[in-house]
């Protein structure tokens, strides 16, 4: 089932209801998650591009965030769904080449995103709790946890503070599939508790980096639920017919109602189907046209989507 993620922008501090809690949570592994150093703007690099024969999956630290990348080399892939479950908007599945990239290993964490906002170059997210918890984003405790309550724009801020940029779809549904035909990140075994955060098991996000059996090809982390993904393309239903067969960016403009961005991967909260990751969901963007204190001019935020960043290699 496809959502449009309700606007959640009012500063609200309140502890959600505890649900679904009956699973512990897996045992993390570690990350580099420290607070960076603000740096600024301008002088802020993703690092140097690799030779052609750098292997799919290698890794390296960008500076400006401490996220560790890892390496997506050229391929072809098979993109859009290939099960019973397939909706129509990922429809049709269709060949499609991609360049080399780097792709952040995890989700973007609270820490991360401080270190930009420190800098003064990315906004406070719109609420700082998280689904049971009424602090979350300024405290401690959380640092190495999802960044929640930002916005389409607020996403692209921090990407372009590191020296980066969001991914675009294609981009992103190939480091999850790699060139097989998997149905889920690490292959085509159901998800369960060891794989990823989803259903409502732990019902709030989890540290990144807390599920290596949900791997994806490459090694990238957190493909499949715990928080939606923002990515760079516009949504549309049609697009896979439309789309150009190497490096696809999307519809050129909004197309539809609203200023509707892409969000991938699933959340916390949705169930086995939603997880796949050829699944498609999309939240609005920022409306640019609206006034500036309206909540369309920034766009949508929610305790259920977060981002991750790219570099061209």
């Amino acid at each position: 089932m496809k959502r449009m993620i309700p606007v959640l922008l009012v500063m609200a501090f309140f502890i959600g209801a505890c649900g679904g809690a009956g699973n512990a949570e897996p045992t993390p592994i570690p990350v580099n998650t420290a607070m960076p150093t603000a740096l600024p703007v301008e002088n802020n690099t993703a690092g140097d591009s690799v030779d052609a024969d750098t292997e799919a999956g290698a890794e390296r630290v960008t500076p400006a965030d401490g996220m560790t990348q890892v390496f997506i080399p050229d391929g072809t892939f098979q993109m859009g769904g290939l099960d019973s479950n397939t909706d129509p908007d990922e429809l049709p599945p269709r060949k499609v080449t991609i360049s080399a990239f780097w792709m952040d290993k995890l989700e973007v964490t609270n820490g991360m995103y401080m270190g930009c906002v420190e800098a003064g170059a990315c906004d406070l997210p719109s609420s700082f709790e998280s689904e049971k918890h009424a602090n979350y984003f300024n405290t401690e405790e959380y640092t190495d946890y999802p960044v929640v309550y930002v916005s389409w724009g607020n996403a692209n801020d921090y990407c372009e503070w590191a020296g980066k940029r969001l991914p675009t779809e294609a981009e992103w549904e190939y480091a999850a599939r790699g060139t097989d035909l998997r149905l889920f990140p690490w292959g085509d075994e159901r998800p369960d508790a060891s794989r990823a955060n989803f259903n409502r098991v732990i019902n709030d996000v989890t540290r990144v980096g807390s599920f290596p059996a949900g791997a994806s090809a490459f090694g990238v982390l957190d493909m499949a639920g715990n928080v939606w993904e923002w990515v760079s393309d516009y949504y549309a239903g049609d697009a896979y017919a439309l789309g150009a067969g190497a490096n696809p960016t999307g519809p050129l403009a909004a197309v539809g109602a609203g200023e509707r961005h892409v969000i991938r991967g699933g959340s916390y909260q949705d169930v086995e189907d939603d997880i796949r990751l050829a699944n498609r969901g999309f939240a609005s963007g920022p409306d640019l046209e609206a006034d500036l204190d309206s909540p369309k001019y920034k766009g949508e935020s929610s305790s259920k989507i977060g981002f991750r960043c790219v570099v061209s290699n």
